[in-house]
């Protein structure tokens, strides 16, 4: 290792505090320092190249060296750098970049509303949840429904929405009112003998459960994503979203259909919605938006639900609610070339086909002894992993053999990422089916390197 990697690190250690990292550990393990990308390769500071088998986090669409979209933060930077969206001010990107966003929603669509990240988004919109319901008079319909093991963010209010216990220990979370229902994961939830279809049943009589048990008057909103992604890449079961919504309307419950990681093309349509035939009311993007080029978000409210809030702004005097950069012109205007490039290339059905060939050689690894279940849709998928195929298990401490095999698929020249024992899989929308078979070797490789060194019962 180069004096400079070492001095790197060293630096790393002594000055960065890291998210979603062990602290303790970190001066002992130290940092992985990517010094450059190109396409769906990332290269560290000691000169190793990676297939960046996770774009990042689930959000570099177009690869890590799109000129486009560097020319046209550029281009945006010299002739508005910054500019805001308070006080009836706008702009030209983030106009066009509305207008736009609008026109591709998978469901009719209103208005949108610009923030700086997905959990800033769905931050916001449980305030305006929050909003809507005293605007409608109805101020004791507060509570929102997510999901055991969903991801919405890490704010103190998205973070309360997240189902995973360490986004909740030792915060405080969650808070008063956020209630999570039933993960849809039928491999690992489903019972003995018991369909997918009667899964998705179960699923959709636990919310309303629910619902009845809190009351349906209390109850103002149903927050999930299309397709499941820190939880550990969950497919809903057959049927699922259709008895799921048909709850919501029982009850006349607002749907929010998270799509930050499932939006701009990563289920093989643009939206995860189409796929699913979701129809939310609210539709939360992020990532892919703008490829993580710059830190940008948004999410899109139909009329139902846009016009009392407009009614409430008008009875008080103003929405009290903003941010400095939301809506930013540099990160709109890469947004609008990050979705035209998107559509110029057929990224969407790309998407769809590359997709088809990585899970369909995932599923040949299914007989391995390590390989509980495979999972995916689109360009998204998961490799659960086991050492007892029969109970389902991966070994007495959730979480181990997901590392080791995230370390060995690192060696190999892919980065993952383990969700307690699901490798997840999200590249880039543009890798080629070359590139997808390059991983599927590695997969392969890895799984094998691991079985060498542990005790396994098939």
């Amino acid at each position: 290792m180069s004096h400079e990697a070492n001095s790197q690190e060293a630096r790393d250690i002594a000055y960065h505090f890291h998210g979603y990292t062990n602290a303790a550990t970190h001066p002992q393990v130290g940092p992985l320092v990517i010094e450059s990308g190109e396409g769906v390769y990332v290269t560290d500071n000691n000169g190793k190249r990676y297939i960046e088998g996770m774009a990042g986090l689930w959000s570099v669409g177009l690869g890590f060296n799109e000129k486009r979209l560097i020319d046209a933060a550029h281009k945006q930077m010299q002739q508005l750098p910054f500019y805001h969206n308070f006080s009836h001010r706008s702009h030209d990107a983030i106009i066009d970049l509305a207008e736009k966003l609008v026109q591709i929603a998978p469901v009719p669509m209103s208005k949108a509303y610009f923030t700086n990240s997905g959990s800033e988004a769905n931050d916001t919109v449980m305030k305006m949840v929050w909003y809507r319901s005293n605007a409608l008079g109805k101020p004791e319909k507060k509570k929102i429904i997510s999901r055991q093991r969903g991801y919405h963010g890490v704010t103190i209010a998205s973070a309360s929405l997240t189902g995973l216990p360490n986004n909740h220990r030792s915060f405080d979370l969650p808070i008063e009112g956020v209630l999570h229902t039933t993960c849809p994961h039928y491999w690992k939830d489903g019972q003995d003998g018991e369909s997918e279809e009667e899964f998705a049943s179960r699923c959709a009589q636990d919310l309303d459960d629910m619902i009845q048990k809190e009351g349906p008057d209390t109850v103002a909103a149903f927050i999930a994503e299309p397709v499941m992604g820190a939880g550990g890449v969950v497919v809903p079961p057959a049927t699922y979203w259709e008895k799921i919504q048909a709850v919501l309307a029982k009850y006349d419950i607002i749907l929010i259909a998270d799509e930050v990681i499932c939006g701009f093309g990563r289920t093989g349509n643009m939206f995860g919605s189409t796929t699913y035939d979701i129809k939310p009311d609210v539709l939360v993007m992020s990532k892919q938006i703008s490829s993580s080029y710059i830190p940008f978000s948004a999410f899109l409210v139909n009329e139902r639900f846009y016009a009392p809030i407009a009614e409430e702004s008008g009875r008080i005097g103003v929405l009290g609610h903003g941010f400095t950069g939301g809506g930013h012109p540099v990160g709109a205007a890469v947004s609008l070339e990050n979705i035209k490039i998107i559509e110029e290339r057929g990224l969407v059905a790309h998407a769809r086909e590359v997709g088809e060939f990585f899970l369909s050689g995932l599923r040949k690894l299914e007989d391995h002894p390590l390989v509980g279940e495979v999972r995916g849709v689109g360009l998204i998928a998961a490799l659960e992993l086991v050492t007892d195929k029969a109970t389902k298990t991966a070994g007495e401490t959730p979480g181990q053999l997901g590392a080791i095999m995230n370390k060995a698929l690192l060696e190999n020249g892919v980065v993952s990422r383990n969700m307690v024992d699901a490798l997840a899989f999200c590249p880039p929308l543009i890798i080629s089916q070359n590139e997808a078979q390059i991983m599927l070797d590695a997969v392969e490789k890895s799984l094998e390197d691991v079985k060498g060194n542990l005790p396994v019962s098939a």
